[in-house]
């Protein structure tokens, strides 16, 4: 059932997306296997480089301890206040501490994520809000949930399960008073999964640049974001009887509803999502900086794993004016954090508005093949980088590997403290493919992206 968007946001459709196959990826998964898409990765599988990118040229000089008992007194260095100077390379154990934490809770998305179309939860979480912690194994973690968050699209296609077409994408969390002692403030934290139901695949097909248009006093038109992240963002179900709000309506009225309960404490908000959650969160994000939700004292921080662009250069720029702190972790061989915008994007100074362009501080975990050179002592890496076989780049096994949630806590957790560590013969791909026992559910990421790239210019 199509459902109307926000009246001040402009969604532009795809061009011919009915032309294009819906798959049904639940027909060639087993059922015992519909709960996780991660591989069965084991400890060590790489060495990583940790390079950053987009610098902004005054920076302060802060360093913060490397002692976990240190966090309250450095949360927000830890948070980007500096834009993380100093703390990526090489990757300060606290830093690292704190990414694989927001990983985890990205991870309890999954895990918490009911994929048996025999269930009566199918394509919900499959817990109470009140125990989901304790059922995914993490009852320990030091947040509450306090909403669950649905996201729909404004696209007719034939709806998966009942009448209504909202789906569990993510939840809001806070943390408790013993946590706030050990991190040093109230995190109200709001987590997305990544792409998952037959909406959500066409959507991120829509790779056309459509006006944001989130702040109805002042529309920006030149500030333009992906139309098909857009219309997951801003699509609701309000001409449904029991049909619920957009996902945009209901996380800013639970924020802002955290944000008045605890506005005598010392408080942060984060964003963590993985994929296209990462994309929401981006979002969410630009969002709340630029209606004014929150106080100015309260810092905004994007934890994005394997995120696409979003945005084009005006709407990066809007974001790092607006301060909103967004740390990109990418693994180098992920080709979904290369789109959409394979071609036209930040690298060129013309067109900027029809340009995507990454937003915040990039963190890259690069497995190398390389080798050093005996007779000189100089590291050789034996990487093509600028030539790219596309019919590898997108080959299914390898995006099962390279773009799984749990690939990259695994790669945050191994990665060196040194810039560069010097090791022979390594290979992710290869490693994780030896390791890798089911390779079918990855394969639906692999066929929607290949139609992407073929539609951005």
């Amino acid at each position: 059932m199509a459902s109307k968007s926000l009246p001040n946001v402009i969604n532009n459709c795809c061009m011919n997306l009915y032309k294009f196959p819906l798959i049904n990826p639940l027909n060639t998964i087993s059922h015992e296997k519909l709960h996780s898409f991660r591989p069965n990765v084991t400890k060590k599988i790489c060495c990583c480089t940790v390079t950053i990118t987009s610098l902004p040229s005054s920076l302060s000089s802060v360093r913060v301890c490397n002692n976990s008992a240190s966090l309250p007194l450095n949360w927000r260095d830890v948070q980007g206040l500096n834009n993380w100077e100093n703390l990526i390379q090489p990757l300060n154990p606290l830093l690292q501490g704190e990414i694989i934490r927001y990983g985890k809770f990205v991870t309890a998305c999954y895990d918490a994520f009911d994929l048996n179309p025999n269930s009566k939860r199918y394509l919900n979480c499959k817990h109470n809000k009140n125990r989901m912690f304790l059922e995914v194994g993490w009852g320990d973690c030091g947040y509450a949930v306090t909403k669950y968050v649905y996201v729909t699209a404004n696209i007719s296609i034939p709806i998966q399960n009942g009448g209504s077409c909202a789906r569990w994408v993510g939840y809001i969390a806070v943390s408790s008073d013993e946590e706030v002692k050990r991190i040093g403030r109230r995190d109200i934290l709001v987590t997305f999964r990544g792409t998952v139901t037959y909406q959500e695949w066409i959507a991120n097909l829509m790779s056309s640049l459509s006006p944001a248009r989130l702040d109805p006093n002042d529309p920006k038109p030149d500030i333009m974001v992906e139309a098909g992240f857009l219309n997951l963002y801003t699509s609701s179900e309000t001409n449904n009887r029991f049909g619920l709000g957009s996902c945009r309506e209901q996380l800013l009225s639970e924020i802002s509803r955290l944000l008045r309960k605890y506005k005598n404490e010392e408080l942060s908000i984060t964003l963590a999502g993985h994929s296209m959650g990462s994309s929401l969160a981006l979002l969410l994000a630009y969002d709340i900086a630029e209606i004014g939700l929150k106080p100015p004292s309260v810092p905004l921080t994007v934890f994005s794993f394997a995120g696409p662009r979003v945005g084009n250069i005006h709407f990066k720029e809007r974001c790092e004016e607006l301060g909103v702190k967004v740390l990109r972790i990418v693994n180098a061989n992920d080709p979904i954090t290369k789109l959409p915008g394979v071609i036209f994007n930040e690298s060129l100074n013309t067109w900027r508005s029809a340009c995507y362009a990454h937003v915040g501080i990039e963190l890259v975990l690069d497995c190398l093949k390389s080798y050093e050179d005996e007779t000189s002592g100089i590291m050789i890496d034996t990487r093509v980088t600028k030539v790219v076989n596309m019919m590898e780049l997108f080959k299914i096994e390898d995006i099962l590997c390279v773009h799984d949630m749990q690939t990259y806590i695994e790669m945050i957790k191994n990665c060196p403290r040194r810039s560069r560590i010097r090791r022979k013969g390594v290979d992710l791909i290869k490693k994780l493919k030896e390791m890798n026992t089911t390779s079918v559910a990855w394969k639906y990421v692999a066929i929607t992206w290949v139609v992407l790239l073929t539609m951005v210019v």
